[in-house]
Order: structure tokens, then C-alpha cells, then sequence
């Protein structure tokens, strides 16, 4: 039987997601030593060959290489699930890699406050505009690639929609949460088509991994 393939997304959730892997009775040496090589086996006790294939991606490109079904499966942000979009099946919340989704503004400044239309700087344009759609709000969005806090800081904008962890730079910053947008956390996403060609391996393996969360 062919491996599945799995995108993981680079970074905190690859290491997330190892770890998993490890407590599922995986065997992950190759992913943890990787080298140069892009697909990488994951073995099982007793297993004739390798069940899962692991290939290391940016979190755009999960959703991607899930979408065409080069990869059965994925494990990506629901902060790049939301701005991206995308058709997949949404089979599991993995709990790690927690943070949301907040707006903020300067400290002690009405957000709400007044009749003019309102700036939004955000690295998420979309996530953005889903938000203050749901309010009923027209907003004018500005993309920003870098440090969204400093828009506020230099008038570019009335208010930042951004990822927040700890809230720490905010507060560096003289900014402030005004109100949280959405949660964010790893999920596991799969391919459609896979899912109907694959579905008992698919199950087996997301039940496996949501019994080892």
C-alpha cells in the first residue's frame, strides 16, 4: 500500500506535530534528521516499509499541495485556513500551536467611537474583512508585510487585525486588544478526493492522532 503523504507546515508546527507522531509509536528519526532531502519516510513497528511520508512545507503551500492532492493529508494554522481558503475537509482541531486572531488599537483611544470610516493594517486582509463584514462595518484594509504595530503608531491606521500570543508587543507598544476575532490552533486537513479513495487509513490515522493529543 502506498504511503500516505502528509504536508506539515515548517517551524513550531512541524515540531508539534513530530512529537505527535512520537507518541503515536512512530518511528520519526528520518523528519528529525533530515538533511536536504524534501520527502521524508515515517515508519511503524512492524510495518513492511514506510506508512506516511512527510513533506515539509510553508503554510500556504500545505494547503496547496493538500488542494491538488499531491498530499493526502496536512497540518496547518487555521490562521492560513482562514485567509486562504481553499477546498479540503477540515477533519481535525490538533490543539497546539494556539493563538488568535485580535483587533487592536492604540490604548485608551474609543475605537468605536465616531462616524468616519476606519483603517485596518493587516498582514490578513481577508480574515480582516470577514470580521467587520459580520459587524456591518465598511473599513478601508491596508496590507502591511512587516510589523502591523507600527501602523497605528505612525497614522497609517485606526487599528491592526493581527495574530496575538501573549499580547506582549502590543503592550511595548502602546496598542491594546479591543476585541478577539477568531481562535487559531494546528488542524488537520485532507484531501477530498482522498478522502473518499482513502477514508478507512484516513480515519484510522486521525482517530490515532486525536487519542494522542
Amino acid at each position: 500500500m502506498k504511503p500516505i503523504r502528509i504536508a506539515l507546515t515548517k517551524g513550531r508546527l512541524e515540531k508539534d506535530t513530530v512529537a505527535l507522531f512520537d507518541r503515536m509509536g512512530l518511528d520519526t528519526d528520518a523528519v528529525r534528521n533530515k538533511g536536504r532531502r524534501l520527502i521524508l519516510p515515517v515508519g511503524a513497528p512492524g510495518a513492511d516499509g514506510p506508512v506516511a511520508e512527510v513533506v515539509l512545507a510553508k503554510a500556504a503551500d500545505v494547503i496547496t499541495y493538500v488542494e491538488h492532492g499531491v498530499c493526502d493529508l496536512g497540518v496547518v494554522g487555521k490562521d492560513t485556513i482562514a485567509e486562504e481558503g481553499g477546498s479540503f475537509y477540515e477533519v481535525l482541531d490538533l490543539g497546539f500551536g494556539r493563538c488568535r486572531f485580535a483587533l487592536a488599537a492604540k490604548k485608551d483611544v474609543d475605537f468605536w467611537g465616531g462616524y468616519s470610516e476606519k483603517t485596518i493594517a493587516t498582514k490578513y486582509p481577508a480574515v480582516a474583512r470577514a470580521f467587520f463584514e459580520q459587524k456591518g462595518m465598511d473599513v478601508r484594509i491596508i496590507k502591511i508585510e512587516g510589523s502591523v504595530e507600527l501602523a497605528p503608531l505612525l497614522g497609517l491606521a485606526d487599528g491592526i487585525v493581527d495574530i496575538v500570543e501573549t499580547g506582549s508587543t502590543l503592550v511595548e507598544n502602546g496598542l491594546a486588544v479591543v476585541e478577539d476575532v477568531m481562535p487559531i490552533s494546528a488542524r488537520l486537513i485532507v484531501n477530498m478526493a482522498r478522502m473518499k479513495l482513502r477514508k478507512r487509513e484516513i480515519e484510522e490515522l486521525a482517530d490515532t492522532m486525536s487519542c494522542n493529543l
